[in-house]
């Protein structure tokens, strides 16, 4: 009974999160055409220095296509791109795309967009996007979905489907496969679920494992096809760039749906609880090895619901500022 309970509760938490984004895009829709949005700058300029990329969620013309700015300038001017992503994440020169096709039906898409912002390729994506992310030479791709249909789930729920592809289209791991092992336990309940996934390397990635009402910070070897725990209480990890610690939000005592953000030191085992006390539902991206961005949703004057991107530091001291309003899914690019 109590496995039931807990599993039920799992599964609101998620059907909730996909509501949520249903919703919000929905009213962000709603609303896209008041304005003219922030001043502009020019795109070339932009992209040859070190920036941020994101999905521009500022009411008006430009509303949901992906905005780059300077890091340098982060609440400046942004250069719009042609492509419009729901979930975005980028390296040098090269995008990994998420984005809903809203008509009678809605359908959902993966690609891969080059240097000019256009198509390059398509991906493999099973169903509601989530979570995008690209190894550090860009050559892997990494995409969460929530999908319907699993043998343990009721009609209508949701649980959760990560792929790990080429940046050329061709899948190479579905995280469900793998070997999965907390302890000294092989897990093969079939509520295994796994997302959030942050590369160290063209190998080895971190990620979000659960099972059991129990999430853990697993790490992964696609050569060896395997998902080993490190620690409980892990959901959405962010590898740092000098790769000694992962960011990421943990229920903690919260209730269902809410989260706080820490960073986990992968040498010595310390937690660092972030000053950031609102919910965070997002994977977290390092401006640094001293700063962790992510983004929140917040209700904008005209009553439409859109989003800005956070800074907070990442030793647990300061206060969270806003880094880039109007602003959704950062990915810090260093050409």
């Amino acid at each position: 009974m109590r496995r039931l309970v807990v599993m039920a509760a799992i599964v609101l938490v998620t059907v909730v999160a996909a509501v949520a984004y249903v919703v919000r895009a929905h009213d962000q829709r709603a609303g896209a055409n008041r304005g003219a949005g922030p001043a502009r700058t020019d795109l070339a300029s932009v992209v040859v220095v070190p920036h941020l990329v994101f999905r521009n969620t500022a009411l008006g013309d430009g509303y949901g296509q992906v905005a780059v700015v300077p890091l340098s300038a982060p609440g400046g001017p942004r250069a719009l791109t042609p492509a419009s992503c729901d979930r975005v994440y980028a390296t040098g020169g090269q995008a990994l795309c998420l984005a809903a096709n809203r008509g009678l039906t809605t359908t959902f898409t993966a690609r891969m967009l080059g240097a000019d912002w256009s198509a390059k390729a398509d991906l493999p994506l099973s169903g509601l996007p989530s979570r995008a992310r690209l190894s550090p030479d860009g050559s892997l791709t990494a995409t969460t979905t929530f999908v319907y249909g699993d043998a343990y789930t009721n009609p209508g729920q949701f649980s959760t489907r990560t792929l790990v592809t080429r940046s050329t289209g061709q899948q190479l791991a579905d995280l469900e496969t793998f070997r999965f092992t907390v302890g000294d336990r092989t897990i093969k309940a079939v509520d295994r679920n796994f997302w959030g996934v942050t590369f160290a390397d063209n190998d080895t990635f971190y990620a979000t494992g659960a099972s059991g009402g129990k999430t853990w910070l697993v790490r992964g070897s696609l050569s060896a096809h395997t998902l080993t725990a490190l620690r409980e209480d892990v959901e959405c990890p962010s590898l740092s760039p000098d790769g000694g610690r992962v960011a990421f939000k943990k229920h903690g005592g919260h209730a269902p749906g809410a989260w706080r953000l820490a960073v986990y030191d992968l040498r010595t085992g310390e937690e660092t609880v972030l000053a950031e006390t609102r919910s965070v539902d997002d994977q977290a991206e390092w401006l640094d090895n001293a700063t962790i961005l992510y983004g929140l949703s917040r209700t904008g004057a005209t009553g439409a619901a859109t989003s800005d991107i956070w800074a907070v530091p990442a030793d647990g001291s300061g206060t969270p500022q806003v880094f880039v309003p109007d602003a959704w899914s950062p990915a810090v690019v260093r050409p």
